[in-house]
């Protein structure tokens, strides 16, 4: 039985609607207008929130290690911000935010808060360095600070992307 996605939504809700018609089929090349979204994508659904202005020549870059250093673990990083004030996740001040960390990874969706797993590090506590081990061989990193909530600033405060080799 072939049910259209405009019934997914109720059935996961509990609700059973009669079905006499399966309607129309729907067009698989076009995405499906919000209200016929199947659940999973409708729940993955996250609008856009506000983000915080940082001010014109701020940036944010790697003190250490350089681009294409070679380093053993564990892997001392540390992080360099001009023109912004470092402070704690959850405290809103103007002109401030903290780090994230980015390993192998590309930039996350930046109207959006930042991930949190192995590849999105959060420093909330308003740290400017850290140490961690990396399997050997190449690694990419990125700096990309957050505001209060975790969400980039604009325009979005990130550093050059750097590769390091692992020992």
């Amino acid at each position: 039985m072939n049910i259209s996605r405009a019934y997914l939504i109720p059935l996961a809700l509990g609700v059973m609607p009669i079905v006499a018609s399966c309607g129309p089929e729907v067009d698989e090349k076009s995405p499906p207008a919000a209200a016929e979204q199947p659940v999973a994508e409708a729940a993955a659904d996250t609008t856009a929130l506000a983000r915080t202005g940082s001010p014109e020549g701020a940036s944010v870059f790697f003190i250490s290690p350089a681009d294409g250093d070679t380093v053993s673990n564990p892997v001392a990083v540390e992080f360099g911000l001009q023109g912004m004030t470092v402070i704690k996740a959850g405290d809103d001040q103007p002109e401030s935010g903290h780090h994230h960390l980015i390993i192998d990874a590309q930039l996350p969706d930046l109207a959006l808060p930042i991930p949190a797993d192995d590849n999105y590090r959060h420093f909330g506590d308003a740290s400017t360095a850290t140490e961690m081990t990396l399997a050997p061989g190449e690694h990419t990193l990125r700096l990309l600070l957050g505001d209060h909530r975790h969400i980039p600033h604009d325009p979005p405060l990130m550093s050059d992307t750097i590769t390091i080799v692992v020992e």
